[in-house]
């Protein structure tokens, strides 16, 4: 893909929708209108709260990590190649930002033990590009992976 050109990643169909509600913000909990989801989200020390429940840093990682390990399968498998044994663990950051607000910070460590080190970089360049996840972030926030 070639530098400074915008790529559209927008969906041309919308084939599922998640729908989920958060009741009292930061200090409350959230549900999934199917049921499926139903957790205690408290504010984490580090941000004055006191870490009795998850937060959506933690909630944004699980999701990352496990659409971009969707993605990476995906691409590894119409390649042929074996990624038994694959991860990706996602650290999510938070903090001030420059305009009075907050921003976030992702580090994904990818795992691929099977493989070599250049043919595992051009599988998790080519996942990068595929993850919806990936896309959403893309321009917004720093993403960095680390290929271990």
């Amino acid at each position: 893909m070639s530098e400074g050109i915008a790529v559209d990643t927008r969906p041309t169909k919308i084939v599922y929708v998640a729908e989920a509600t958060a009741h009292g913000g930061r200090d409350g909990h959230v549900t999934s209108q199917d049921g499926q989801l139903g957790l205690k989200v408290a504010m984490p020390p580090e941000l004055g709260g006191d870490g009795n429940g998850t937060n959506p840093e933690q909630l944004f990682a699980a999701g990352y990590s496990s659409c971009f390990h969707n993605a990476l399968i995906l691409v590894g498998n119409r390649e042929g190649y074996d990624l038994t044994g694959s991860t990706v663990a996602a650290k999510v950051g938070i903090g001030p930002n420059r305009h009075r607000g907050y921003g976030l910070a992702v580090a994904l460590s990818v795992s691929l033990p099977l493989l070599d080190p250049d043919l595992a970089s051009k599988l998790v360049d080519a996942a990068h590009e595929v993850c919806p996840y990936s896309n959403a972030t893309r321009g917004n926030i720093d993403v960095t992976i680390l290929l271990g």
